[in-house]
């Protein structure tokens, strides 16, 4: 009785070590910015990706949805905090539905298994981050009016970046996953 608590315990602790590291890694990722063609760009897809891969959905998930808690009570985790405002104010800004797609990302991304070819891994992380653009396209539309050129505002200049984490990610799956199931 006294192991099986122990053992429910550490896997709790290792859990909530987890999810706060997986949410630290994801506001480092949001604040460097990768010189590339056409635009700079961050890691925080490649990471939200890379954390439903690695973690899994439960673990995946609680990590993103305490980086989104954290910016929502005004901590400057996004991109561009504090420079453009924190908090509630920021969330509801033009991302917002960027990064309430991150959740549905890394759902996404985590029913990755080794059993799946490349091809499939590709397909189901091109899909996972395909999430994060259409429902922040939505929110962009919603908020700045469908009159204005939406796709080309804020999905175009992301999308040879977005294809080259996606490809980086694709050859490393299997062996996150092989890690993960480790661990």
């Amino acid at each position: 009785m006294e192991l099986t608590k122990n053992l429910t315990q550490t896997k709790i602790i290792k859990s909530l070590l987890a999810v706060i590291l997986g949410s630290i890694a994801l506001t480092i990722s949001a604040k460097i910015k990768i010189p590339f063609y056409p635009v700079p760009m961050t890691m925080q897809t490649f990471v939200v990706i890379f954390l439903g891969v690695s973690l899994g959905y439960k673990i995946g998930l609680a990590s993103v949805g305490l980086y989104l808690l954290e910016g929502i009570a005004g901590l400057p985790v996004f991109s561009n905090s504090p420079e453009k405002g924190i908090g509630i104010v920021y969330f509801t800004g033009p991302t917002m539905g960027y990064l309430i797609g991150f959740l549905t990302a890394c759902y996404l991304a985590s029913k990755i298994n080794t059993k799946d070819s490349f091809i499939i891994i590709l397909t189901k992380l091109v899909i996972a981050t395909s999430t994060i653009y259409i429902l922040g396209l939505i929110w962009l539309g919603t908020l700045i009016g469908w009159d204005k050129p939406i796709f080309s505002l804020g999905a175009k200049p992301f999308l040879l970046a977005e294809l080259f984490k996606i490809i980086i990610l694709a050859l490393a799956a299997k062996q996150i996953i092989k890690i993960r199931n480790i661990i």
